[in-house]
């Protein structure tokens, strides 16, 4: 089923399969308050305030190149239209994705952007994604060649990363405590009971999956990497470029700063927490370098029975790929190694058969919905692997179409029926047999019988790779699709705010000549009725011309007591003064 949805003419996201449409939320930019937008200029203005010093050159001028501007959150239509001109594309998202459909945005070079903003609670460090994390975060970076290339390897290899049962538990128990963390309407209890159950299943996970792994690796890279010299390090980690506080401590000796390796798959991280280790890579083409050295170690490209093994631990849809290129996707359940080797697996799920990650014809998952088994293997007595051999070989072998034929594996396997029909590849490679009345047995363990219907034996000599999902994802997933059942919290704010937002919407209004003939005097009286509020204080102050009425602003902000403010608002000054 093909989903319609504005791709905003950009190639990339037009490119979207149908799976990865389905996170796909439409940007209300009418929704945003005018104390969103100055909640951006804040942090915008006091990023690049600070962050010209200390971030990496590649961040400031992709600022310029990707159209990010101080005054406005960002339209989802014009940073389309100006990443289209770098190769990438965006999209925007509701809150955090499963770790496998996020890394596949990147496989499509597309950023995936969540469409809310923080709250001004939150003005430092958000515990949910937001537009500020997303846009002024990761797409600035983008605009760097190398770094954009990493990210897409990244993504294409990422997703293909195995997850353990576990994964999945954590990343519904995490998006479900960033979402009522960031609603400020949430009481303090329900945050704390799901704070403990994040740290009840974090300390059962086990050994960490590839998932978590490369997660990991993203983490110390993408959201918190630092490049250069690790005595004198510049930031290019999107977390670290949109929090105004981790990106000042974090430069802090406090914080060690690591030369950035393989190694950094093997620590973890905490997303409520400041960091007390960073990692420094040297350059954006060495990010790559590692990341094939740790991709050289994924079942993706090992296969074999340890692969194997991570897929049945996993308990969620994996594929095999056989020597023949044939691949199996399927939640697998059983293995049967000799010696060491992988001979046998088997699924327990509706399984698709591929080939070049294209689902064979006739072999979905309607037609395989009681699971899927087959050998490994060569045949006994012969060096030659079954999938290359010619009709010629196949025939001195007994093993013709419309003929009983008994196959008598090297590992004990034998397969007995009537050959009906031999599936071969563009190279002229075996790749599938299907036999009638046909019987599988391994010693005295019986794997198949006639009456179980017909036998497709996927063709192969060993398990070449092993990876997460199916091989044909848009297939496999039309008729499955998975989005989050808990969405983000529209908030339904207060009276008392909505009046605030009207202040600020003056203010904005005034600012932007809108209100040429509007003073701010009766804003001000306004203003001083909510006393929480510092912002929209710095905001007026900014455009305020009268000295008088500047000293009483000023006097109103100096004289805020909250300790968790005072910094803001005394760097709100500095901006504005």
């Amino acid at each position: 089923m093909k989903i319609d949805f504005n791709d905003f003419g950009n190639p990339q996201v037009s490119n979207l399969p149908s799976h990865l449409r389905q996170f796909v939320v439409q940007q209300d930019y009418n929704s945003y308050t005018a104390l969103d937008h100055a909640l951006w200029r804040y942090v915008m203005r006091k990023n690049i305030s600070f962050l010209k010093n200390v971030a990496d050159t590649s961040y400031l001028e992709g600022l310029e190149k990707t159209g990010i501007t101080i005054d406005a959150i960002p339209d989802i239509k014009d940073m389309n239209d100006i990443l289209g001109k770098i190769g990438w594309g965006c999209v925007c998202v509701d809150g955090f994705l499963p770790p496998s459909s996020f890394m596949e945005f990147q496989a499509y070079k597309v950023l995936v952007i969540a469409a809310d903003i923080r709250q001004i609670e939150h003005i430092e460090y958000t515990p949910a994604p937001d537009i500020i994390h997303e846009a002024a975060g990761h797409a600035p970076i983008i605009a760097d060649p190398m770094y954009a290339e990493y990210l897409r390897l990244f993504g294409d290899i990422g997703s293909k990363a195995i997850s353990s049962s576990k994964d999945f538990e954590l990343y519904e128990a995490i998006r479900h405590l960033s979402i009522i963390k960031e609603d400020p309407y949430t009481k303090p209890e329900e945050i704390e009971e799901a704070s403990l159950e994040i740290s009840r299943i974090q300390q059962n996970m086990g050994e960490p999956s590839e998932m978590a792994m490369i997660r990991n690796l993203h983490w110390w890279t993408v959201e918190y990497g630092l490049i250069g010299d690790v005595s004198n390090p510049k930031i290019y980690g999107a977390g670290l470029l949109s929090s105004i506080g981790e990106s000042e401590s974090c430069l802090k000796d406090e914080v060690k700063k690591l030369p950035y390796t393989v190694d950094a798959a093997n620590q973890s991280f905490d997303i409520t927490e400041p960091q007390p280790q960073l990692y420094v890579t040297p350059s954006y083409t060495y990010l790559t370098q590692v990341l094939e050295e740790f991709a050289n170690g994924m079942a993706l490209r090992k296969g074999g029975i340890e692969g194997v093994k991570k897929a049945i631990d996993s308990q969620n849809t994996c594929t095999s790929e056989y020597s023949s290129g044939i691949q199996v996707s399927g939640v697998f359940n059983k293995l049967i190694e000799k010696e060491g080797e992988l001979i046998y697996l088997s699924t327990s799920s509706p399984t698709a058969l591929a080939w070049q990650n294209k689902q064979l014809v006739g072999h979905g998952k309607d037609y395989h919905k009681d699971g899927f088994s087959s050998p490994v293997g060569l045949l006994h007595g012969e060096s030659q692997p079954l999938e290359s051999m010619s009709i010629e070989k196949l025939k001195s072998l007994g093993i013709e179409s419309s003929k009983q034929v008994e196959l008598n594996f090297a590992s004990g396997i034998k397969v007995r029926g009537k050959l009906i029909n031999i599936v071969k590849n563009v190279k002229g490679e075996n790749i599938l047999m299907s036999f009638d009345a046909c019987t599988v047995v391994y010693n005295d363990e019986v794997l198949f019988l006639p009456d179980w219907g017909m036998y497709d034996m996927a063709v192969g000599h060993k398990i070449t790779s092993v990876f997460s999902g199916a091989a044909d994802r848009e297939v496999y997933l039309k008729d499955n699709p998975f989005v989050p059942g808990e969405k983000t919290h529209k908030i339904n704010y207060s009276e008392q705010r909505k009046s605030l937002h009207k202040l600020y919407q003056k203010v904005r209004d005034i600012r932007n000549g809108d209100l040429p003939n509007v003073t701010i005097y009766p804003i001000w009286a306004e203003l001083k009725k909510h006393k929480d509020d510092w912002l929209c204080a710095i905001e007026l102050l900014e455009i305020c011309e009268d000295n008088i009425l500047s000293s009483e602003i000023i006097d109103f902000l100096k004289s805020k007591n909250d300790k968790s403010i005072q910094h803001l608002v005394d760097e709100g000054l500095s901006l504005v003064i």
